[in-house]
């Protein structure tokens, strides 16, 4: 049974950053029911969204009911912009641009998952 957060558009959606750039995302959902909760997920420096031991705990996640939005920052990945220009106030938007798409989507983030820098972010401010 697939569910209405489970099409092609919604696992690989695309939102803009407070520059218009595109930030390419994956939005992992739970198999076979609607999540229970909806998580960002920020990766550290220089990674991706596809960290494989981060992507693990992710599945593992929406196994157990909850979608977790993975994206990859500002010129990293296959987001758009020059990773150079970036920093921590960029990456800090970055996660608000994400928690904004969930909003307007589908519903706000109730959890943020950080690894390392992605971490940090989420512990500078809390406006998402």
């Amino acid at each position: 049974m697939k569910n209405k957060y489970d099409g092609d558009d919604n696992k690989t959606p695309l939102f803009t950053n407070q520059f218009g750039e595109k930030l390419a995302a994956y939005l992992d959902v739970p198999a076979e029911k609607s999540p229970t909760a909806f998580a960002i997920y920020a990766h550290c420096f220089t990674c991706t969204k596809n960290l494989k031991t981060m992507v693990k705990m992710i599945k593992a996640l929406a196994e157990s009911g909850i979608a977790v939005l993975r994206f990859d920052f500002t010129g990293i990945g296959a987001s758009e912009g020059n990773f150079s220009t970036t920093n921590f106030s960029s990456n800090v938007q970055d996660v608000i641009s994400a928690a904004s798409f969930l909003k307007e989507n589908f519903q706000p983030s109730q959890l943020l998952i950080g690894h390392s820098l992605g971490a940090s972010t989420g512990r500078s401010n809390r406006p998402y």
